[in-house]
């Protein structure tokens, strides 16, 4: 099982657990198979990730990127929390736009 990005992911894919929307309503259950319309809606209800099952056969870590040290993420994040202090962190979307801020600063050197 792992975490796949929404951009990520692949018709025919399949579900290792249920994916809800962020009041907790389910919009597919666990097993299911992707289809182009389960895609469609996971965009409208504003899901960013979904459990994959198999994903760690396919290689990939949707945490992390490869090129990117836990080290300096980390020192990236830590410099990006005071702008993020106010911005509703226990929003699951606020939460992946401090990581991914905290990778291009990491990648593009971004004071």
């Amino acid at each position: 099982m792992g975490m796949i990005p929404l951009d990520a992911l692949e018709v025919g894919m399949v579900l290792a657990s249920d994916v809800q929307d962020r009041n907790g309503r389910l919009l597919l259950g666990g097993g299911a198979e992707l289809t182009g319309k389960h895609l469609m809606i996971f965009r409208t209800w504003g899901v960013i990730e979904v459990n994959i099952a198999g994903a760690e056969d396919l290689g990939y870590d949707a945490k992390m990127p490869s090129d990117v040290s836990l080290e300096d993420l980390a020192e990236a994040r830590k410099s990006l929390d005071g702008l993020f202090m106010h911005a509703g962190l226990e929003y699951s979307f606020v939460q992946e736009l401090l990581r991914l801020a905290a990778i291009r600063k990491v990648n593009h050197g971004v004071s």
